[in-house]
């Protein structure tokens, strides 16, 4: 594609955007700035999640945390709570030492270059460049899956992803152009999410469609190398219950997989057979009777496994030991629990004799 061509591509993107761009609640007007703490958390929720999703979500922290140093002096274990549900939980811990770091040493002022932005938490590539551009202007070249799709598409690239990453990133450097770069950016990602989709894109209607070198093969990019199947992992949650109704919940280690969140014990995750309950009787936080298996089990998916979990049930009035607390089934909801753990207390209730006042 010539240079002229390439200016015509970001002027005739540009003119789209303006007459059908999308009305996102984190987005501001034309011609307001926009605010770099709408755009960061915007950004962090929207990373592998759908934006429908994502819309609740960020009213509700814009309503508990309004900015950035308020979302810095709240506790992880609150943020985490507001984020249950959302997924990917390393990035609720990421987003609060992130907001600590903007408070604490930049005044409650995001820096403004996409090198500054990189230093902070949780904060890569990609979202370094979507803020420089969108919250400050910077001529950033910002690259997610719906511009990765687009330059696949115009240039016509046939090698396939991941491998194919770095051609598709120069040629959407080639297109960014020096003014708008935020409203730019912001126009390529409508563009794949509206028009140059996954499956069936919208080619008559798109705006660069005269430029478009893939056209006729645009339903088949951008090419993808075949992903391995998904193993599947299969522990027990031991659902310890008080004479008074209480459930016993531990919290996970800071580190790693759902790390922070609050969890009902059990064994490890781990492929092949089932554990058995003398497995999870031996990991069991405290002393209890005999642990009864509950029928059934729930199944979740993450991003690198399927885990399928069996619950067993057993009484238990020790002491909580470190790490752990009791919790009556009315106030679970008080508490940091990811999805996996919604579904087994579901099941375990449903499964078992406990009931939520």
């Amino acid at each position: 594609m010539s240079k002229r061509k390439k200016t015509q591509a970001a002027e005739l993107l540009l003119g789209w955007y303006d007459r059908h761009r999308r009305h996102l609640p984190w987005r501001s007007a034309p011609g307001e700035t926009p605010d770099p703490y709408h755009v960061w958390l915007s950004e962090i929720m929207l990373q592998q999640t759908a934006v429908a999703t994502v819309g609740p979500y960020f009213k509700k922290f814009l309503k508990r945390w309004p900015t950035v140093d308020g979302l810095a002096a709240a506790e992880l274990d609150q943020v985490l709570q507001a984020w249950a549900g959302l997924g990917y939980y390393a990035r609720a811990r990421n987003l609060h030492k992130c907001a600590v770091v903007v408070s604490r040493d930049y005044g409650g002022q995001f820096p403004e270059s996409e090198a500054k932005l990189l230093e902070l938490p949780g904060i890569g590539r990609y979202t370094a460049a979507a803020v420089a551009a969108i919250a400050f202007g910077h001529r950033s070249v910002v690259m997610d899956g719906n511009v990765e799709r687009v330059m696949a598409r115009i240039f016509k690239v046939l090698e396939p992803l991941p491998g194919s990453k770095p051609i598709l990133y120069e040629h959407a450097a080639e297109l960014t152009p020096m003014v708008r770069a935020g409203d730019y950016a912001q126009a390529v990602m409508d563009l794949g999410a509206t028009i140059c989709t996954v499956r069936k894109p919208k080619c008559m209607h798109c705006p660069l469609e005269s430029l478009c070198d893939g056209e006729k093969i645009a339903g088949v990019l951008p090419r993808r190398q075949p992903r391995p199947e998904k193993p599947t992992r299969r522990g027990i949650a031991i659902w310890l219950v008080r004479d008074d109704g209480a459930v016993l919940l531990r919290r996970r280690l800071e580190n790693g997989l759902l790390g922070g969140m609050m969890e009902i014990p059990g064994t490890e995750w781990a492929e092949g057979d089932w554990p058995s309950t003398d497995d999870a009787f031996k990991v069991a936080p405290i002393a209890s009777s005999p642990l009864k298996m509950l029928g059934g089990h729930i199944r979740h998916t993450f991003t690198h496994f399927h885990l399928e979990l069996r619950v067993a049930i057993a009484c238990s009035n020790q002491a909580a030991p470190k790490g752990c607390l009791w919790c009556l089934p009315n106030s679970f909801g008080d508490h940091a629990l990811p999805s996996v753990m919604k579904k087994a207390i579901a099941h375990a209730i449903r499964k078992s004799s406990v009931g939520i006042s």
